[in-house]
């Protein structure tokens, strides 16, 4: 690969990362944020509404994985291979056909997500309660798998732009028609706090039909919709039916290992409140609460770091699978490394800085947590290095055509998951199900990252060298940060929701500028932003 392509490649990676980065953190942050007012206005009922709402989403959010998770990446991938090889026209047939097939799979699925939500919420321990909240979810499934062949579509094209403000105007919509619904029902309407989570799950519909708005507005201005919809001149030499099934083989194992924290959750859904039941007596009020604390309430933060994670490793998935078509090894491995760089580079201080500040962090969203809350909290947000690690390397070794390999590591890691979870609940408790997470993910992490490096042959020398420069940078960030926050706690004390937001605000402002300022000063930041670096030194008269 000559120098000029290479530089190519990794603009279009740091592009596209841009975007989808910017994109998850905005949609991931809205989805975090609504829920202040949002919990305030449960009042007495925050936990266990809390607590609902996630049940019937790790319901819905299997239902989407299973009939889709995995076809943005695959179609991507395969859209990038047709255009590698100057088969553009295959890959508006491929979406031709998928969009048709897609269509009819939703409307399966939210079917049977309807009719099979009694048993489900009986299964999860939720009772009638639940029922309404995961049917009202079911609608949302009708559109997905559409929307996912459309992103994926973009994707494969290196046009990140549609995919990321679909996903913010989706999100966007989502959370103003569920603070509007919550306010009227619980300030001024029957104060049903049931009713208020199912207008509150249902609001991802009504997401969904913003975000397709906004991705055929993109085709519509890109002119591809005449090239989707329109017959082929070459319908005769195109197979539209093999190109298919090509790509949902591509697309089942994407399916498959993406949906390890998602099922793992479910586990935990379908296994804790039973079990737990079996040790003591506990209300069931008391078991939602307990799950609110594990599951629900970390998550809204977690899923925000892990989005960045899944949109490090889904950039670098057409451009990984370009250079293995091309079988050029050593750009694939380069890519790795900048993924894996990229992924430590914000992951690992994000994690720490959360941990220092966890107290104040957790009272703005949920207001002040007792020892069990913190603790779980703590956990949870440790955990977050596990998942980002885990949700850029599964599709990374797919896009190398590892396929076989990458299901067989990932039903490992659920195999350890099982096995651990009701012993650990019984030793543990609440921290039982995190344990065993954190442990299960830990087995496809090292078998995926040792065959991506046997596969592209990269050397992890400089991996290590600047995974050791992160810890470095990360560890001195956390002594200022560690040290400010004991120095500020002396004078302000972080009792509320507002004193908590301008703790936060004030340690997080110097964690940033801390960890910033030492990646500008030793050169770091330059893999990952380019020239813009010289540009931020400059302006900060960092030498």
């Amino acid at each position: 690969m000559t120098e000029q392509s290479q530089t190519s490649q990794q603009e279009k990676m740091l592009r596209g990362t841009a975007w989808l980065t910017a994109s998850n953190f905005i949609s991931r942050f809205l989805g975090a944020i609504y829920i202040i007012p949002w919990y305030i206005w449960m009042g007495q009922h925050g936990p266990e509404a809390n607590g609902l709402f996630t049940a019937g989403y790790n319901i819905y959010a299997w239902f989407l994985l299973i009939s889709t998770a995995g076809v943005p990446v695959a179609v991507a991938k395969q859209v990038a291979k047709y255009n590698t090889v100057d088969q553009e026209e295959r890959s508006f047939a491929l979406i031709r056909e998928f969009l048709k097939f897609m269509l009819i799979l939703g409307a399966i699925f939210a079917l049977a997500m309807y009719l099979f939500s009694p048993l489900l919420a009986s299964l999860s321990g939720g009772g009638k309660d639940l029922v309404p909240i995961m049917q009202s979810l079911s609608w949302a499934v009708l559109i997905f798998p559409s929307m996912s062949v459309i992103r994926g579509f973009f994707q494969g094209f290196n046009n990140l732009m549609p995919y990321a403000l679909s996903q913010i105007a989706e999100q966007l919509i989502r959370v103003i028609w569920m603070l509007l619904t919550t306010y009227f029902i619980m300030n001024l309407g029957s104060k049903n706090y049931v009713e208020a989570v199912t207008q509150s799950t249902f609001a991802a519909f009504i997401g969904m039909l913003a975000s397709m708005l906004v991705l055929f507005y993109f085709l519509w201005k890109s002119q591809m919709l005449p090239s989707i919809f329109a017959r082929s001149q070459n319908r005769a030499q195109i197979n539209s039916q093999a190109l298919l099934l090509d790509t949902i083989r591509e697309a089942i194992p994407f399916i498959i290992t993406g949906s390890a924290i998602q099922l793992f959750q479910i586990i935990d859904q379908m296994t804790f409140i039973n079990t737990m039941n079996s040790i003591g007596k506990y209300s069931h009020s008391e078991l939602w609460v307990m799950f609110s604390y594990f599951s629900a309430n970390p998550n809204k933060i977690t899923m925000i770091l892990i989005a960045v994670a899944t949109s490090i490793g889904g950039v670098g998935i057409p451009l990984l699978t370009e250079n293995y078509v091309k079988k050029d090894f050593p750009a694939a491995a380069r890519l790795v490394q900048d993924n894996l760089s990229m992924l430590l580079f914000f992951l690992l201080p994000a994690t720490v800085g959360s941990v220092l500040v966890a107290a104040p962090l957790y009272t703005v969203f949920y207001g002040q947590p007792d020892s069990l809350a913190l603790g779980l909290f703590i956990f949870a947000m440790l955990q977050t290095i596990i998942l980002g690690l885990y949700t850029v390397l599964a599709p990374m070794i797919q896009a190398l055509f590892q396929n076989r390999k990458a299901i067989i590591y990932f039903l490992y890691g659920v195999a350890v998951k099982i096995v651990l979870q009701i012993p650990f609940i019984y030793l543990f408790k609440a921290y039982g199900p995190l344990a065993a997470t954190t442990i299960g993910l830990i087995v496809p992490i090292v078998l995926m990252y040792r065959e991506i490096k046997q596969v592209t042959g990269l050397n992890p020398e400089n991996l290590v060298k600047r995974s050791i420069l992160i810890s470095i940078l990360t560890l001195l960030m956390s002594i200022f940060v560690a040290g400010g926050d004991l120095l500020l706690s002396l004078f302000f004390q972080a009792n509320g929701r507002v004193s908590s937001m301008v703790h936060l605000l004030l340690i997080g402002g110097l964690g940033l500028a801390i960890y910033g300022g030492l990646a500008l000063r030793v050169r770091l930041m330059d893999r990952f932003i380019g020239s813009k670096a010289a540009s931020l030194r400059r302006k900060l008269h960092i030498n």
